[in-house]
């Protein structure tokens, strides 16, 4: 049977969903594709409009929020940093170890510490005219392994980051004079001490470190300062300190590889050795039995340190006269010729031959 072709093209028996299905026209195709390229066309316009008023409004953020940095805008947006500022605190010397809480913290000079402010170009104090208003500065405590590396700089966040708080229950950690003002680039530190031992910490030493105060100074940075990292031990252990230099009237267990009560002292005592002096006198009269006293427990190599240390022995002006049938004598504390009258004549020590000096 031959097949039955309808009028609208469409066969009455398939499913409405198919019957409705009819092909676009070619002025439905044509207009189509002109509305897609006009907006095409609309948003290339529109694009370099809106990367500018993007580009626009990031750099006006960026300079109200960040001063400290300044936009250049060339073929692409970029930030360049300030030239770092030249000026910096520094302790104006080290300071005297060993450090023991509850005393007081001074410079190898015994004197107290002071911070000055320098410029770094010339390796000089500042000019009263470069700082015109004083600075309030603070000291705080400083992990011992800040900075990594031992770096010279760093910025204000790694620095905030690396202080040193209390532990729980306990007093600050640093106390006394921890706020200072400096005036024309020296700021002189009063009484400051530790309340606590560094052996809490991963690297069990401690460094002070110097910052300008928040809102005391409104122009350009002042880099902190920070000193050599240090040990603090308990004051119990300044018990058993030894002494640089050691005194004549210190005990004998001031001298270095001398403990206190250890073998050392205890033979040293039951031969009437008790202090710094009476070690230095055998030393000088009868150096092979001070030697002898001490015996085979002291090695070669702990005798020669405890001896440089002895002689850094503070002496005095002090000198002794001894009287003979033709000669005057004078020694020192621990019975060194100074000088020596024989027969009349005066000899002083580099004068004397090993003749006249028995």
């Amino acid at each position: 049977m031959a097949a039955k072709r309808f009028l609208n093209g469409s066969d009455p028996e398939e499913p409405p969903e198919k019957r409705t299905r009819t092909r676009p026209s070619f002025a439905s195709v044509i207009g189509e594709a002109v509305m897609v390229n006009s907006f095409q066309n609309f948003f290339s316009a529109l694009e370099p409009l809106l990367r500018r008023v993007v580009n626009e409004e990031v750099q006006r953020g960026v300079s109200k929020y960040n001063p400290c940095r300044s936009l250049t805008r060339s073929s692409s947006l970029r930030i360049q940093a300030l030239e770092p500022s030249s000026l910096k605190l520094i302790f104006s010397q080290k300071l005297s170890l060993p450090i023991f809480t509850g005393s007081k913290i001074t410079d190898v000079e015994n004197n107290p510490l002071q911070i000055v402010v320098v410029d770094t170009r010339s390796n000089g104090l500042i000019a009263p005219a470069s700082l015109p208003q004083p600075i309030k500065i603070e000291l705080v405590v400083l992990d011992g392994d800040f900075p990594p590396g031992d770096r010279d700089h760093w910025t204000p966040e790694e620095f905030e980051s690396n202080i040193v708080k209390e532990r729980t229950g306990k007093r600050p950690l640093l106390t006394g004079d921890v706020n200072v003002t400096a005036r024309d680039g020296v700021a002189p530190i009063g009484d400051i001490e530790f309340t606590d031992n560094s052996s809490w910490i991963r690297s069990r030493k401690f460094r002070i470190g110097a910052k300008v105060a928040r809102g005391s100074y409104q122009g350009v940075r002042i880099c902190e300062a920070i000193t050599d990292a240090f040990v603090v031990k308990d004051h119990r252990g300044e018990l058993y300190k030894k002494h640089h230099p050691p005194m004549l009237e210190d005990e004998v267990w001031r001298l270095e590889k001398i403990g206190k009560d250890g073998a050392f002292h205890k033979k040293l005592s039951a031969a009437g050795i008790k202090t710094v002096q009476d070690f230095l006198k055998l030393s000088i009269v009868e150096p092979q039995r001070l030697r002898k006293i001490l015996g085979p427990g002291m090695s070669e190599k702990m005798w020669e340190v405890t001896m440089q240390h002895a002689r850094k022995c503070v002496m005095g002006n002090k000198l002794y006269i001894f009287r003979g049938h033709n000669c005057i004598i004078l020694l020192n504390p621990i019975c060194q010729v100074v000088r020596a009258v024989i027969n009349n004549q005066t000899y002083l020590t580099r004068d004397l031959t090993k003749l006249n000096r028995v």
